[in-house]
């Protein structure tokens, strides 16, 4: 028994101080990136102007710009980029598929259509709670529609496809409701929100969005050790006291909450998810209950980067994030499918 045990409490000791190293160092990147969203934009401000500003001890001018105008941006996109990697670790950890995340599910699509309804209904503007609480809904009546169709045990090609129909009639219904909106300028404002942006946001924005936020990554950060369990096998997990049904409630309740809340005041943000939980697997492993903190800080870095590149990017207007985020994702999970195929058919051979 001794001899067995001692080449294992390196190796455990090993991996814990890599996943250790790895929470730290993207812990630093974060607060760097932010430091840098705060000082890029039309008045470019050195990180110590932007200390200054932070503590007040700096200029009328740059207190107005970091504190009013390019804080709030900021702790959105910390907050929104963090709940999007959790939540795709989170998925991928309950369904064990790599490719699961927020928007291949509908849930954005579906949280955009619930606060457009709203919106163009005239039942809430951008700055009530109503937004929000809309989203949320739409999002958890999205992922609960996909399980319930797709089953528990689905495998990858069903649950794309199962999740391509949930977010094809998402967006036909968004366009719907934009078409058959009175006003064209509403129309206009909406089409141009969907397209994700952190831009002109406040901290009436940050106050909307953040307790749901809060509430939802808790909820799924809550129960790491039960998708350690789950990666065993629904058998195994129920075996261990694991009840898989409340489970999946309970993963659909926190995605919805955080995707909705997200959605509703930055619009569809989308690959996040999706990409965070695979840049943090080879340096953390392949256990989905110490992803889940990795992954959130990963979400938050690359949204951080993502919005001060929409800045940099030499244009007459801020370049949408979304749209950004999109054009690196899909490449990525074009690369995630060839990737699998190949080990399928390496699998096969």
């Amino acid at each position: 028994m001794t001899t067995n045990q001692q080449p294992d409490q390196p190796i455990g000791f090993a991996a814990r101080s890599r996943r250790a190293g790895t929470v730290l160092a993207m812990t630093v990147l974060v607060v760097l990136l932010t430091l840098a969203s705060l000082g890029v934009g039309a008045v470019e401000l050195s990180p110590l102007a932007v200390i200054d500003a932070l503590l007040g001890r700096g200029g009328e001018i740059e207190q107005v710009i970091v504190q009013d105008i390019r804080l709030p941006r900021a702790i959105l996109a910390v907050a929104v980029g963090a709940i999007l990697g959790l939540s795709g670790a989170a998925l991928q950890g309950l369904l064990r598929n790599p490719l699961a995340s927020p928007e291949l599910f509908g849930a954005p699509q579906a949280a955009a259509f619930g606060a457009v309804l709203v919106i163009a209904l005239g039942l809430a503007d951008v700055r009530s709670y109503a937004l929000p609480v809309a989203a949320i809904i739409a999002a958890f009546i999205s992922v609960f529609a996909l399980l319930a169709v797709a089953g528990r045990n689905a495998g990858m090609l069903l649950l794309i496809l199962a999740g391509l129909a949930v977010s094809s009639l998402a967006g036909a219904a968004t366009v719907l409701v934009m078409n058959l909106a009175s006003n064209p300028y509403v129309a206009l404002e909406i089409a141009f929100w969907m397209l994700g942006s952190l831009e002109d946001r406040s901290f009436r924005h940050v106050i909307l969005a953040l307790p749901f936020i809060l509430v939802g990554g808790a909820m799924l950060f809550g129960r790491r050790h039960a998708y350690r369990a789950l990666s065993l096998g629904e058998e195994t997990a129920q075996s261990l006291g694991i009840d898989v049904g409340r489970l999946r409630l309970w993963v659909i309740a926190g995605v919805a909450l955080g995707v909705g809340a997200s959605v509703a005041v930055t619009g569809s943000i989308g690959f996040i998810g999706l990409v965070a939980p695979h840049l943090m697997r080879p340096l953390v492993g392949q256990d989905p209950g110490r992803l889940l903190l990795p992954s959130a800080l990963a979400g938050a870095g690359l949204l951080l980067a993502a919005d001060i590149a929409v800045r940099l990017i030499p244009s007459t207007s801020d370049i949408k994030v979304g749209v950004l985020t999109s054009l690196i994702g899909v490449p990525f999970f074009l690369y995630l499918i060839i990737r699998k195929r190949r080990a399928l058919s390496g699998g096969a051979a």
